[in-house]
């Protein structure tokens, strides 16, 4: 699997440069990036200690939350750029640009088909008076949400997403659905059984082979050095250090502020 995704190097894919980033909560900075471009390689791990900014990152770049100074710009390979940072957060899937939920959000008046719905249902079809519409767009999209449905082992999509667990894959399942360029995905394997968190990392080896740059955070290193050719440490709100997970996971640095000495 390795070897297949190495051939991808050569795929034009979407990058996103964070330049100039700050963004700063009761005089505190919480983000402060120089200058750093993710998709250098089609997985990426963004790790770090608790508090250092990887989610309120990830949530500048999808402008959940503003910038208080910067720019954050998509480089579309087949199109011109895109100042993500000067849209609002609503444009952003449209453009490929899609992210997880670290705090596992559902609707949970919802069944699963439901929810799955409502996020493969076009614009067209979210006006009150298309409601009867909701076979075309079930029938339009039933036989992928089947798959996803029946490869992380939802037995009855009537029901509702009862489990932690199953609310995560279910998130996981919007964001395929969606068919992101580019995928952040935020701690996607965080109280999932190995089995599952395999069938995660498998899925993100099989976007990254069609040419979808996939960055990941997580606290699960195993999942990080077995999935990331490429990884950023963030400490203090900054971008300390990038590398390859060996690079990473031997500095000095990393172990001594994150890892500790009994790890490497």
């Amino acid at each position: 699997m390795a070897a297949e995704i190495e051939t991808t190097l050569q795929v034009q894919r979407p990058r996103i440069r964070v330049h100039g980033a700050q963004k700063s909560f009761a005089g505190r900075v919480v983000v402060d990036v120089d200058d750093v471009v993710f998709g250098e390689s089609p997985i990426e791990g963004l790790i770090g200690p608790n508090g250092a900014g990887k989610t309120t990152l990830m949530r500048m770049i999808m402008h959940s939350i503003p910038l208080d100074t910067g720019t954050i710009t998509l480089d579309r390979p087949d199109a011109d750029d895109v100042v993500l940072s000067s849209l609002p957060a609503s444009r952003l899937a449209g453009l490929g640009v899609v992210k997880s939920n670290q705090v596992i959000m559902d609707f949970e008046k919802l069944t699963i088909w439901d929810s799955l719905l409502l996020s493969v249902a076009e614009a067209e079809y979210e006006q009150p008076w298309r409601m009867r519409a909701e076979r075309t767009v079930f029938e339009a999209h039933e036989e992928e949400m089947r798959h996803y449905l029946e490869y992380f082992g939802f037995e009855d999509p009537t029901t509702y997403a009862l489990s932690a667990g199953e609310k995560k894959l279910l998130d996981i399942i919007r964001c395929l659905l969606l068919k992101p360029r580019f995928l952040l995905l935020d701690e996607p394997t965080a109280g999932l059984p190995d089995d599952l968190t395999e069938k995660v990392m498998d899925t993100v080896r099989e976007l990254a082979t069609g040419g979808t740059t996939v960055v990941v955070v997580e606290h699960d290193l195993n999942v990080i050095w077995n999935l990331c050719e490429r990884v950023l440490f963030m400490a203090e709100g900054k971008i300390a250090l990038t590398g390859d997970p060996a690079e990473i996971r031997e500095h000095h640095t990393v172990i001594e502020k994150y890892l500790g000495e009994g790890h490497v």
